[in-house]
């Protein structure tokens, strides 16, 4: 019997019996969608962190100074110093002066995140401007009082029209917007859109530390990211004569963390759907013992008729594979359209892999040969004359 003849009574069998074929199907059908689910939403979730990173500059080094007295420090001057001395390497430095601020307009007011910078702030975090200009150089050298607002403030400040040239109140002081964010979360409360940017030097002082414990610092190219990192922490370890007092990370780093982490939860969440395939492939097998069980005439007949062993071993493992592929494909049909809604549910574009799939079915195939191998075995071993005595 070749392999065409027996995919044919194969799937004469599945179609006799169409209830216990799906039911057969069913752990396979559960498992495989599991699998391209996790591993479509999986991707989805690294993509979208990713894609975030990289708004944010590829070049990207975060700094944190933790200090280590009075005596021991990191001053904004000696930083520029640093990027002054290596061009090849550093392209910009910006202070990150983080303090929460009352903003009000009117008799609109709210409590907002205000970020101070300096002008290299712009490039180095790829910033997105939806009207007006940045902060310049001259904007912090004076101290002048000009601000920058995110999408969410223009909505619940000016109701969503432009506010160029509108005077707004940080901490009851006055300050001239010169240019609004693009739109990035849906100008919701403590997203990325809720936040004001205003020159680093006045920041100090709504912080009331004037001490500068955060930079932001861009590296020339993607390819010297490593190298510039290295010299900042060369620079900060001579200061501090120990790591314990501050924190460089570069988006490289980060990317590579999170690439890591997903690949341990990917392979985890995978490794649980696979148990949905285990016991899949244990239904096989028991469904197999009883065809076998309820065919041992047929079994008979073939081998009285001159059915040789492998004849009828390859009968009954082509018939458990195609049992475990077509679970396989509706699985992986199933798997697909669940994943898409189930990203549409959670505001995620998920992304279905087409190794995943191809590895579903190359698993569901491998299944259907490993967990039908036994039901075949026996029914290979029968003796024609033991098999039409028991019928």
């Amino acid at each position: 019997m070749n392999i065409k003849q027996a995919f044919l009574l194969a799937i004469k069998s599945l179609l006799s019996s169409k209830m216990r074929s799906f039911l057969t199907m069913l752990g396979i059908i559960i498992g495989i969608a599991a699998v391209i689910i996790l591993v479509s939403l999986m991707n989805g979730l690294s993509k979208s962190i990713l894609d975030s990173f990289e708004d944010m500059g590829t070049n990207l080094i975060s700094v944190e100074v933790m200090g280590r007295g009075s005596n021991r420090s990191v001053t904004f001057t000696e930083m520029q110093a640093l990027m002054a001395e290596n061009p090849e390497l550093i392209s910009g430095v910006s202070p990150n002066v983080s303090v929460g601020v009352k903003v009000k307009k009117d008799t609109e007011s709210l409590t907002a995140n205000c970020i101070g910078i300096n002008e290299d702030y712009y490039d180095i975090k790829n910033v997105k401007m939806a009207s007006g200009r940045f902060i310049n150089y001259l904007d912090v050298a004076r101290r002048q009082k000009v601000c920058i607002l995110g999408a969410y403030e223009v909505t619940k400040l000016f109701g969503g029209i432009d506010p160029l040239g509108e005077e707004v109140k940080i901490n009851g002081d006055s300050y001239t917007v010169i240019g609004t964010l693009t739109e990035k979360a849906d100008a919701e409360e403590g997203s990325a859109d809720d936040t004001v940017i205003i020159p680093y030097t006045l920041a100090t002082r709504l912080s009331g530390n004037g001490t500068i414990s955060s930079y932001y610092i861009s590296a020339s190219s993607k390819d010297t990211v490593n190298q510039a990192s290295a010299l900042v922490k060369a620079k900060l370890y001579q200061a501090f004569q120990s790591e314990d007092y501050y924190m460089v990370m570069s988006s490289g780093e980060i990317i590579e963390e999170i690439n890591e982490m997903m690949g341990i939860m990917g392979t985890v969440l995978i490794g649980i759907a696979g148990i949905s395939l285990l016991v899949g492939g244990i239904g096989i097998m028991n469904i197999m013992l009883v065809s076998v069980s309820e065919r041992v005439r047929e079994i008979g007949i073939r081998k009285s008729l001159g059915g040789r062993r492998k004849d009828i071993l390859g009968q009954f493992i082509i018939e458990a594979a195609t049992t475990s592929i077509i679970g396989g494909i509706i699985g992986i049909i199933l798997g697909v359209i669940l994943s898409y809604g189930a990203g549409k549910l959670i505001d995620l574009t998920a992304v279905p892999s087409v190794t995943a799939i191809i590895v579903a079915v190359s698993v569901s195939a491998a299944i259907g040969i490993v967990f039908g191998y036994l039901p075949a075995s026996k029914a290979a071993k029968m003796y024609p004359i033991e098999a039409l005595r028991e019928n």
